[in-house]
């Protein structure tokens, strides 16, 4: 008799467990781990870009912590954010900007051209006075180009400017912020072609950089 009840209730066991898988696909999904959720997650375009401008902050760290700046590390680390930062601002390369720092200053931020330009990105106190007057940037002399957030915002700020004269063309905007616009549209309304050799070192100098990335 107590055989005969094993095997009944057996059966009642398998029964209810066929109904479950059978019958209950909606309890099931609840109970069974889920395939989709395991899933990694994608790469969205705000956090492709956020991973890209974390890259460009330690490539612009690792620039900077080799150049005799005269500034403590975590100077140097909000430097770097206000770097690519303005860079973004100015739908500019963050690499373009560092590379064109390297060529004009070597990261030296109290540096001073045989012409007059100072700090980082080498601007002529006249045009800072003018960028910064437009940019709502206080401007306590010729010394705020010493700055090196304010040269930055100044210097991203002026090649955005340049860029825009010459209709996107970054090789001539890069001419002229070495010689000055008045002298290359001087050139070009005379027929001449900009010489391309500053823009030439600006652009090797971003080659480098990113070359390190491979």
């Amino acid at each position: 008799m107590r055989e005969i009840a094993f095997t009944t209730m057996t059966l009642l066991g398998l029964a209810a467990l066929a109904g479950f898988w059978l019958e209950a696909p909606t309890t099931r999904a609840r109970l069974l781990p889920s395939v989709e959720a395991s899933t990694p997650t994608a790469l969205t375009p705000a956090s492709a870009d956020k991973a890209a401008d974390e890259l460009a902050q330690f490539e612009t760290f690792h620039f900077l912590t080799n150049c005799h700046t005269g500034l403590a590390h975590h100077e140097i680390a909000s430097l770097a954010e206000v770097i690519v930062a303005e860079a973004r601002r100015h739908h500019l390369d963050p690499a373009l900007v560092v590379s064109l720092i390297r060529v004009e200053s070597m990261g030296f931020n109290f540096a001073v051209s045989r012409v007059g330009a100072y700090g980082l990105m080498q601007i002529m106190p006249a045009t800072g006075r003018e960028l910064a007057e437009r940019l709502d940037v206080p401007w306590h002399g010729d010394d705020t180009l010493f700055d090196p957030v304010v040269n930055v915002k100044l210097g991203t700020a002026y090649l955005r400017k340049l860029a825009d004269r010459y209709e996107g063309d970054i090789a001539t905007a890069l001419a002229a912020y070495n010689w000055g616009p008045g002298a290359g549209d001087r050139r070009l309304r005379g027929g001449k072609s900009v010489p391309k050799f500053y823009a030439t070192q600006v652009f090797e100098a971003r080659e480098q950089i990113l070359a390190r990335r491979s």
